[in-house]
């Protein structure tokens, strides 16, 4: 049977930090799907659309990762998608609480599938795409944060603003 993981986020905008753990992922996983949540209730800078094409570009040398979007809850997603299990990065402990309240309710939603937590590479540890943006609003270097698709994207998104 085929192992078939979940890699959930908004990824406004995919930093380097989200490609470790889906890159470590894939690795561990037959298939994962990097699942991007469209949520309504929150403002990106990002469209869906774009989200996922600056993924589809940053992830395009690994073959069994497949990128889409979702609405709704994340465990009726990864049953659609015959998923085994969610895969979640955690950067500190600061993400830990967090990230065990959602799991507890994804557990409550669907005890069929597990969560599994990768420790993001210390170099990752302090990054998120609200620091990305920050910078970038700014226009600091953040080459060494986000591939240059995501780079050039977020230059575009700025030009005319801070």
């Amino acid at each position: 049977m085929a192992s078939i993981a979940v890699c959930p986020g908004s990824f406004d905008p995919i930093t380097y930090g989200h490609l470790d753990i889906i890159r470590r992922g894939a690795k561990v996983f037959d298939t994962v799907y990097v699942g991007v949540l469209n949520n309504s209730a929150k403002t990106s800078l990002f469209t869906v659309e774009e989200r996922i094409d600056l993924i589809k570009k940053a992830t395009k040398d690994i073959p069994n990762v497949i990128v889409e979007s979702f609405n709704g809850l994340l465990v009726e997603y990864a049953r659609k998608k015959n998923a085994t299990a969610i895969l979640r990065g955690l950067r500190a402990v600061s993400d830990f609480e967090y990230e065990m309240q959602l799991t507890s309710m994804n557990r409550t939603l669907g005890e069929d599938i597990e969560t599994f937590f990768m420790m993001t590479n210390n170099q990752y540890s302090f990054l998120s795409s609200s620091i990305v943006k920050e910078a970038a609003k700014y226009h600091g270097n953040i080459s060494t944060l986000v591939p240059k698709e995501v780079e050039e994207a977020l230059r575009e998104k700025y030009k005319d603003r801070g």
